[in-house]
């Protein structure tokens, strides 16, 4: 069995590890950048870290006792992918520099072109493994700008010490190089659309003595990860799903603005007016702060244009700088864009997907039997670690591999496709995110395409094996 696994990150190395284990060696990782690691290969804007704790922000089965610090920063991340890549003995099946552009469908199997090969080669299985956080998103906006200008995914290392730099947006990576820029530039206009909630980040180094004890005293670090994950699970989902904790998180996110924002009329700025977790939480201590220094300041006009020095807002004020960065986050609801997706019959995915993309589990579309989703529709978390959905779904996907060995290519069936469409909507009708704001979560229908509205541990449960009765075996291709 051939399989072609699209993507380097968490979600294909995972995916690549669980083969390797099962001794299924026949497979190829196509990942378009130069390296392993995804979104930790791509941010590298600095302060770029991560707002899960290290021992949960990694695989169940490749523990690492040596994180230096309670949030790991992108650095530690990567070379955390790096090393499991070398420790499993991926590195012969990557295709670096590879970008795959259609993936087509034929006679039970797999046709996979990439930019260098538009007539692809064979696989019998293909594991999509692209991500949500993929494709930057800059906004349209009028004029032109003379000076460099670029997005926080896609960061250029240009020195911006005693410049005046323009940050547009004010989301998670804003919080998080805004500090590390302004300590050097001198000055930085933050643009900010619409404020987000803050939590302060609980951060502190792991000293040697406990790094020590994580590494030669394996239950202390199980004992650790579980108790992140049970805590995730039990205080920060509830505040989703309007329970017990989401007053809690409020009052919470307004004492450590008032605490870090002393001015009235900036804690106006930066108070939402929406349900906490309606948009992604930020959790990060060194952000509001950032925004109090004298060199920064907030605007919260609308930008009418770019000029060839600057930016000009709807009030007509100029704002002068010598770069500008797009901290504007990603095209998140266009999931696989823009490889051209061709299943049985001749289906386009991204047709059938036209209201928003969908996927039974998260994981399979109907019309396209022997493709798999990971971190695909719908299983995105906003309070703890996707790598967990991740392993979740590579279990999951290996148990499909038995079946297709043993029955031929598998399609999971419309009826089952609507009873999970039927749940989803069900569950989603209880969560904030349905509240009026605009997120990443939601397509601008206002449909929530992106975040799983259930607990982890339910996730977990209905993906422990996969049921037969939800696929066909050997459709016509």
């Amino acid at each position: 069995m051939r399989v072609a696994i699209i993507g380097a990150g968490f979600g294909g190395l995972c995916m690549a590890i669980r083969l390797e284990r099962a001794g299924i060696r026949d497979y190829t990782i196509f990942e378009k950048s130069g390296g392993v690691g995804g979104t930790w290969h791509d941010n590298t804007y600095p302060g770029a870290g991560c707002d899960i704790p290290s021992h949960l922000y990694s695989f169940s089965f490749a523990k690492y006792a040596d994180w230096s610090r309670r949030y790991p920063a992108q650095p530690e991340i990567l070379a955390y992918l790096d090393q499991c890549a070398d420790r499993y003995g991926l590195r012969p099946h990557l295709r670096l520099n590879t970008e795959v552009t259609a993936l087509t469908y034929q006679d039970g199997r797999w046709r996979v072109s990439t930019a260098a090969n538009p007539e692809g080669e064979i696989f019998d299985v293909a594991v999509s493994a692209v991500g949500q956080l993929n494709r930057p998103r800059i906004p349209e906006i009028s004029g032109k700008f003379d000076g460099p200008s670029f997005h926080s995914a896609r960061w250029q290392h240009h020195d911006l010490t005693g410049r005046r730099v323009a940050v547009i947006g004010a989301g998670s990576s804003a919080a998080q190089l805004i500090p590390e820029v302004a300590a050097t530039a001198a000055h930085v206009d933050v643009f900010l659309r619409t404020p987000n909630w803050v939590l302060p980040k609980a951060d502190a180094e792991f000293g040697p003595l406990l790094r020590t004890a994580f590494r030669f005293v394996p239950p202390l670090q199980r004992a650790y990860r579980s108790w992140l994950y049970h805590y995730a699970e039990t205080a920060f989902f509830p505040a989703f799903a309007g329970g017990w904790s989401s007053g809690l998180l409020r009052s919470r996110a307004l004492a450590h603005l008032k605490a870090a924002v002393p001015d009235p009329e900036l804690r106006g700025k930066l108070t939402p007016d929406y349900p906490v977790g309606c948009k992604r939480v930020i959790i990060d201590s060194r952000f509001y702060p950032a925004l109090t220094r004298p060199n920064v300041s907030v605007i919260t006009d609308g930008i009418d244009r770019l000029t060839g020095t600057g930016l000009r807002t709807a009030d007509g004020a100029e704002h002068p700088a010598d770069a500008i960065v797009y901290a504007t986050g990603f095209e998140t609801t266009g999931f696989l864009l823009p490889v051209r997706v061709t299943g049985r019959d001749g289906q386009d995915l991204h047709q059938q997907w036209e209201e928003g993309a969908e996927a039974y589990l998260g994981m399979a579309v109907p019309h396209f039997p022997n493709l798999f989703l990971l971190y695909g529709p719908n299983t995105n978390l906003g309070h703890s670690s996707i790598v967990f959905m991740i392993e979740c779904q590579t279990r999951y996907i290996m148990g499909c591999l038995g079946l297709i060995g043993s029955r031929g290519p598998m399609e999971v069936r419309a009826e089952a496709m609507d009873r999970w469409r039927r749940a989803l909507d069900e569950a989603m009708r209880a969560m904030v995110w349905q509240a009026g704001c605009a997120s990443w979560y939601k397509t601008a229908s206002g449909r929530v395409t992106n975040n799983w509205p259930r607990p982890m541990s339910m996730y977990r449960r209905i993906t422990r094996r996969p049921d037969p009765a939800a696929y066909r075996f050997a459709p016509a291709g």
